[in-house]
């Protein structure tokens, strides 16, 4: 792509992001105007850090085209809008340390003993065990910069004897992964067992292990998940991403063949279509046609995607056949 081509279409993006924040109310509605504004976010967050900042750049070159005044002022401020100069890889650090503060706060003083719904067997003993040994489990990997598989039995533990100082050894587990992450470069190439061969593959990831465990602790202690908007978006694409890679659940999916799904955020208006053959799946983020929809707060979407939701509860709307719907889910909840 040459470089007047991604100079104006850094200028049409600021324009229009521009536009849109600041259009009057009673010419766009406000909450289409943040629908747009975040569908966009989401979107600039998946590109590469190198990317993002190249995009900043070409942005603040096109304003600078503009005579000073307010709107050149205006577009200048897109890149730190976005935080397009951010780092990615800390983001994701600072967003598992949030979300395993917010696990360990509510199983720090409850019974152990208590079972997980959402994951049938288990107690929240066990989900914090195997919560805390991802982390431990991780830590070695990317400390060791593995090349190869790597069994979480091979990787040292020190599991407590009693189950109630399992929330603080969860705790520890993931300030020292943290502390392994942020020393190294999340472009390194590693092995890891999604579809991302670099160390930037397990923030990531471990983001959604926490997300979805810290749901799992909410919910069989009766309290409501909450997952953040953007951060829900990120985990279904990111879901969607390495779903291929689980080769037993695309075998299983062969029967779907020529079958769609279409999933559509109410709250932020994102859309993802997910679209099966022979060889497997394809998707992409929009709202292409497809045999069935479903329709959700994106936070709600994510954990139907995990099988922490049911597609009957009141708060989806499902329109379409429902076969390839119920056949998909039951193929890719873990």
């Amino acid at each position: 792509m040459s470089d007047a081509l991604l100079n104006g279409l850094a200028e049409a993006l600021a324009e229009v992001v521009t536009l849109i924040d600041t259009c009057d109310d009673d010419v766009l509605d406000p909450d289409t105007a943040v629908k747009w504004l975040e569908s966009t976010a989401f979107l600039l967050d998946r590109l590469p850090p190198a990317d993002r900042r190249e995009l900043a750049e070409r942005v603040r070159a096109a304003a600078g085209r503009h005579p000073e005044g307010g709107w050149r002022d205006s577009l200048l401020r897109v890149p730190d809008s976005f935080g397009l100069d951010d780092d990615q890889h800390e983001r994701y650090c600072e967003s598992i340390a949030h979300v395993v503060a917010d696990f360990t706060a509510a199983v720090r003083d409850a019974d152990p003993a208590t079972p997980v719904p959402t994951c049938p067997g288990w107690t929240l003993a066990d989900l914090v065990e195997h919560h805390a040994t991802t982390h431990r489990w991780a830590e070695h990997v990317v400390r060791t910069r593995a090349t190869e598989p790597v069994l979480a039995r091979e990787v040292p533990l020190d599991l407590p004897d009693d189950p109630s100082a399992y929330p603080q050894w969860l705790a520890r587990g993931a300030e020292s992964c943290l502390r392994t992450l942020r020393t190294v470069d999340p472009d390194l190439p590693m092995w890891s067992y999604g579809a991302d061969q670099r160390v930037a593959f397990y923030p990531r990831r471990l983001l959604f292990e926490a997300v979805i465990h810290c749901a799992d602790a909410q919910l069989a202690l009766g309290q409501e998940p909450r997952v953040e908007p953007g951060t829900a978006a990120d985990g279904i694409a990111e879901f969607l991403e390495n779903l291929p890679r689980r080769t037993r659940t695309t075998e299983r999916q062969a029967p779907l063949a020529g079958g769609s799904v279409r999933l559509l955020a109410r709250d932020t208006g994102a859309a993802w279509t997910i679209t099966f053959g022979a060889a497997g799946f394809s998707w992409t983020a929009t709202a292409a046609a497809a045999d069935v929809t479903v329709t959700a707060d994106v936070a709600d979407l994510l954990l139907l995607l995990y099988g922490r939701r049911r597609p009957e509860a009141d708060r989806f709307t499902v329109r379409g056949g429902t076969a390839v719907l119920d056949a998909w889910l039951s193929t890719t909840a873990t």
